[in-house]
């Protein structure tokens, strides 16, 4: 059974930081883009970054490059988001999916509980 996990979350003030995880089981993180997605009260669920399988590459969205950074460790099967000098605007619940956008995570249709990413002013 394909599986996604997301641990880390918490409450932070701003400026601080936090790594969250993203433990996979039923098959390896390497073999897929992994993407980080967030959503907010109201919004859209909305792509943060993605880890490109094909050759290492990664993506972001403007609002967070240069804060975070995506990094993966296939030996534990797990991809990581590490968020570095936090906004209240970064206050979301955070999943992690296969596929770099919401279209392609869908159609795979393997998401997580997510984890709640609150940082206050």
């Amino acid at each position: 059974e394909v599986q996604l996990v997301e641990s880390g979350g918490g409450l932070v003030q701003a400026g601080g930081s936090l790594r969250l995880s993203c433990a996979a089981s039923g098959f390896s993180v390497g073999d897929d883009d992994i993407g980080w997605f967030r959503q907010a009260p109201g919004l859209v669920r909305e792509e943060v970054s993605c880890l490109i399988s094909r050759d290492g590459s990664t993506e972001y969205r403007d609002s967070v490059k240069g804060r975070f950074t995506i990094s993966s460790d296939n030996a534990k099967n797990t991809v990581y988001l590490q968020m570095n000098s936090l906004k209240p605007e970064d206050t979301a619940v955070y999943y992690c999916a296969r596929g770099c956008n919401t279209d392609v995570a869908n159609i795979f249709g393997t998401w997580g509980q997510g984890t709640q990413v609150t940082v206050s002013s």
